[in-house]
């Protein structure tokens, strides 16, 4: 039995010593100089920092396959890692150093400057550097199942960033699922998409360790040029994806499906945000056969906690099935009087299961707001974390995501889902990226749209008119922008918050 995640690497350095296991722009690194690299890194960050257990480590590094090997050596040492995005403003890492309080920083190239919390300073040159250290003598062989493996910040509607802390044993449940699920194995090339700072990747870092596949972390700046990409999916014979849908949606609508052929493509998974049917029905139609599933989960939940494979025809103005629960995992959908919905109803998606966080690091008031415990049990402590999303069921059982709480809004009088008119939208043809907010001062639905191509033909009253069509009064937005590319965050998810300010 799995007890940490570091034993998912010593069986596969043991299995395929020199099987490729990281690959990014500046070379490759096996399953066995993975494990040393690790290994040395522990041992000097036992040496700098001295005996300590379950302590944060923060790594501030640019994204590449030394991260990996970061992380995995701040695990061997028996303690757990929080990736910084150094793009972020020096503000924001503040904040999270300030929140995290790391006993030290590892990094590489230049140190960090400016940060006064950021521990002791490890340069990761120095870890290669060091003598070999035993097996015997680490300390993840100390580590329980309920210990912590990261921590990774997202935003907090304070200003103030969230530290969402996961266990081993929640890590090892999600990668053994998704082993069980797709059937990942040491023949799978992973085209990693997801930063490391975002829980996307946690699929394709665990995945990789978990069954000796090898993972290929594209650079970034492909994405913005989708042949280039294609291309590169093929020279390192890639046939696996795990991406956000603003990465398919930009491949889908660039037209470049049609042009170039992905030659080994097999699995292509996406989460993160609401998969538009139309642009997912261009990879279908140009690559029928491959596995196409939307998964589901906040970062609260290890990722994912439900899926669905893509397996019958959508309209494009459809939505997509988040489908069901994960194996080892419940779905309760609650209504406003805390009671399972009934056909149709729309309620808040809950989940129990291993895959739950411990909570907030170092915030047991917010900790407390959303990890609640199961109104539909009274006899035993028996924790549901409250993801804030809506949901409902089909006609065929499968669960269908609708829209943030927040985003449900009081409108004349009516209550809407402003993701439903996003949905609509998204399918006229012509039509690139969209996202309804609700302007609460004056009242209104405000519309932000993106474009195909400039040679679409569409105008805001063209867009206006096609919606009138297939919305009722109340749901048609007051005014529509055309905007040429909408804002995004650093996950790549449509910047909301960004969008309303603009009002």
């Amino acid at each position: 039995m799995v007890r940490n995640v570091i034993e998912y690497l010593i069986e596969s350095a043991r299995k395929y010593p020199h099987k490729i296991a990281l690959t990014d722009e500046h070379g490759s690194i096996t399953f066995a100089e993975l494990d040393r690299r690790a290994r040395k890194l522990a041992n000097l960050i036992l040496t700098e920092c001295g005996d300590i257990k379950n302590q944060p480590i923060a790594v501030y590094m640019e994204k590449s396959a030394a991260c990996i090997t970061a992380f995995l050596g701040i695990l061997y040492s028996g303690n757990f890692y929080s990736p910084l995005d150094l793009k972020m403003p020096v503000s924001r890492i503040e904040r999270i150093m300030d929140v995290l309080q790391p006993v030290a920083t590892v990094y590489n190239g230049k140190q960090p400057e400016h940060i006064e919390t950021a521990g002791k300073m490890i340069p990761m040159q120095d870890a290669q550097q060091g003598g070999e250290m035993d097996y015997d003598d680490i300390n993840y062989r100390r580590i329980l199942d309920t210990d912590p493996v990261y921590v990774l910040f997202t935003s907090g509607s304070t200003g103030q960033p969230k530290g969402v802390v996961i266990s081993h044993r929640s890590v090892i449940d999600y990668t053994e699922w998704l082993y069980e699920k797709f059937r990942f194995d040491e023949k799978v090339v992973f085209g990693n998409q997801a930063p490391f700072y975002f829980d996307n990747s946690i699929l394709d870092i665990y995945s990789t360790l978990r069954n000796g596949c090898t993972m290929n972390v594209i650079p970034e700046n492909l994405f913005i040029f989708p042949k280039k990409l294609i291309e590169y999916i093929n020279l390192h014979k890639i046939n696996t994806l795990f991406w956000v849908p603003s990465a398919l949606i930009g491949v889908a609508n660039a037209g470049v499906l049609s042009e170039t052929r992905m030659e080994r493509l097999e699995k292509v998974l996406f989460c993160g945000e609401v998969m538009p049917n139309k642009q997912l029905n261009i990879w279908r139609r140009e690559y029928p056969d491959l596995l196409y599933a939307n998964l589901y989960g906040p970062t609260e939940i290890t990722d994912v906690c439900t899926y669905y494979v893509v397996e019958r025809d959508f309209l494009d103005d459809e939505p997509l099935p988040i489908g069901f629960a994960c194996e080892n995992t419940e779905i309760l959908v609650l209504n406003d009087a805390d009671a399972l919905v009934k056909e149709g109803e729309v309620g808040e998606l809950c989940v129990r299961g291993s895959s739950l966080s411990m909570g907030y690091y170092g915030d047991f008031a917010k900790s407390a707001e959303v990890f609640v415990q199961n109104p539909l049990n009274d006899k035993y402590r028996d924790l549901i974390y409250r993801t804030g999303d809506l949901v409902k069921y089909n006609q065929y059982g499968e669960i269908v995501y609708i829209c943030r709480k927040d985003y449900q809004i009081k409108h004349q009088g009516y209550r809407i889902e402003l993701g439903e008119i996003e949905t609509i939208c998204s399918s006229l043809e012509g039509i690139g990226r969209v996202c309804a907010v609700y302007d609460d001062i004056n009242k209104k639905i405000v519309l932000y749209c993106s474009l195909d191509s400039p040679d679409s033909g569409l105008t805001e009253k063209t867009i206006y008119q096609w919606l009138k069509q297939r919305l009722p009064n109340y749901m048609l937005p007051a005014v529509i922008y055309i905007m040429e590319t909408l804002p995004v965050n650093a996950n790549g998810k449509i910047d909301r918050v960004k969008l309303k300010e603009m009002l």
